[in-house]
């Protein structure tokens, strides 16, 4: 039966091209926008992890009740025992030491004189350190326009706008201008040995980049840190694993009455993206029911015209003593294989849309110039295993569901105007 639905659909185009044109193309919609929401969504969680939140961030009580202000004077000390503990405790992560710090660039002239100024805001990372990933973590070396990775002490990365507005040159020395942990004034003399663009709005206007041990020497923070990050060895975030471990690490180490003692916050509990993560899953669910809803009823109309069409071959195969339930599941059946076919020729669509927006992205950075949140100005698809079949739920179902709606016209078939039908 199966062998011979399949070859009345290849044979009669009239009944069988549109709709698998319309599964197809309702599929291939599906799985493009289902790629890109989960890859514009995800993009934006990932570079808050990487640049800002971590999978979980460490900070002493009271500076994550102002950490918008940066207060360095609030910061962890023994930070080196601290992360021994966690990499006893937690194996599964990967802790790296930050301190963001604000401050003032001097670019002198060739007399000494100040020639320019202008606002950093800056960012100390491991860099020296061939075993930390923290540099390939934030994409650095990828980003640089100009210039070289700091090799030594002393030097510093500055954002490639920044540089060019301060009439820079690479090898150039200036000073930063700043206060310590302890509130006093402070300065040191820097090179520049590379510029960056991360693409970033944010980020990029005037963003400072050197090496911690620099940091932890200018600031007075000997033994300290402003945050202490941690990462997954696997590379993704686990929303649920993250909440406990976070959950655990409060019961243990977390005092009501010590302003400094360590909290531990998951990703989820920064920036508002809780709030994105639950909003990108909810939309993901809301999307697939709304197109197997609108398919259903597309498929339903395209369905009834068909039937319409075919009410004199209906007719026929009633008079030669076919029961209508017969011909009702053979027009199943056959809106099963129509809903086979469409949704692998449109999955195979899909999937080609998301790769080529996965590699290519809508560059979105003319609209986030002067944005002040955090996310990539290129947004990418992203292909997931279960985008290979994720558009066979509305492709197979909406089918269904339009011809189970629009065959039960079989039913209402009289026995006189059949005849009457034949006789024409």
């Amino acid at each position: 039966m199966i062998r011979f639905l399949l070859k009345g659909i290849l044979r009669d185009k009239s009944r069988s091209i549109l709709p698998i044109a319309v599964v197809a193309i309702g599929v291939a919609l599906t799985v493009v926008l289902s790629a890109y929401m989960k890859g514009a969504f995800g993009d934006m969680i990932d570079q808050n992890a990487r640049f800002e939140t971590g999978h979980v961030k460490i900070m002493s009580r009271s500076y994550a009740e102002n950490k918008d202000q940066l207060p360095n004077d609030l910061a962890l000390l023994g930070v080196e025992a601290l992360k021994n503990t966690l990499d006893t405790e937690y194996p599964q992560m990967e802790w790296e030491s930050r301190i963001k710090f604000g401050g003032l660039i001097d670019v002198p002239d060739e007399e000494g004189i100040s020639k320019g100024q202008g606002p950093a805001a800056g960012i100390a990372i491991n860099l020296l350190d061939e075993n930390s990933k923290e540099a390939q973590r934030m994409n650095i070396e990828t980003s640089l326009v100009q210039g070289k990775m700091p090799k030594k002490s002393g030097e510093a990365i500055i954002g490639h706008d920044f540089y060019e507005k301060l009439d820079l040159k690479i090898g150039d020395v200036f000073t930063f201008f700043g206060t310590t942990m302890e509130g006093s004034m402070t300065f040191k003399n820097y090179q520049v040995c590379g510029t960056i663009r991360f693409g970033a709005g944010a980020m990029d206007r005037g963003i400072l980049i050197i090496d911690i041990k620099d940091a932890q020497e200018m600031l007075d923070m000997e033994d300290g840190t402003g945050e202490i990050v941690g990462f997954s060895k696997l590379n993704v975030y686990d929303d649920q694993e993250t909440q406990i471990m976070a959950a655990e690490f409060n019961a243990r180490f977390m005092d009501d009455q010590d302003e400094f003692s360590p909290i531990m916050m998951p990703l989820r509990a920064q920036n508002n993206l809780g709030e994105m993560l639950d909003y990108s899953n909810f939309m993901s669910g809301i999307f697939i029911f709304i197109f197997v809803f609108a398919m259903s009823i597309v498929l339903w109309n395209t369905g009834l015209l068909g039937g319409l069409r075919r009410y004199q071959e209906f007719g026929i195969r009633l008079a030669l003593g076919e029961s209508k339930g017969h011909i009702y599941r053979a027009l199943i059946f056959e809106a099963i294989l129509i809903g086979l076919i469409g949704s692998i020729v449109g999955t195979c669509i899909g999937l080609a849309g998301a790769y080529y927006l996965q590699i290519v992205g809508i560059d979105a950075s003319e609209y986030l110039e002067n944005s002040s949140m955090l996310m990539p100005s290129v947004l990418r698809a992203k292909v997931l295993p279960y985008m290979f079949f994720i558009g066979f739920i509305p492709g197979l179902i909406a089918t269904v569901i339009g011809t189970m709606l629009s065959g039960i016209g079989i039913y209402k078939r009289e026995t006189a105007r059949l005849f009457k039908e034949l006789e024409v």
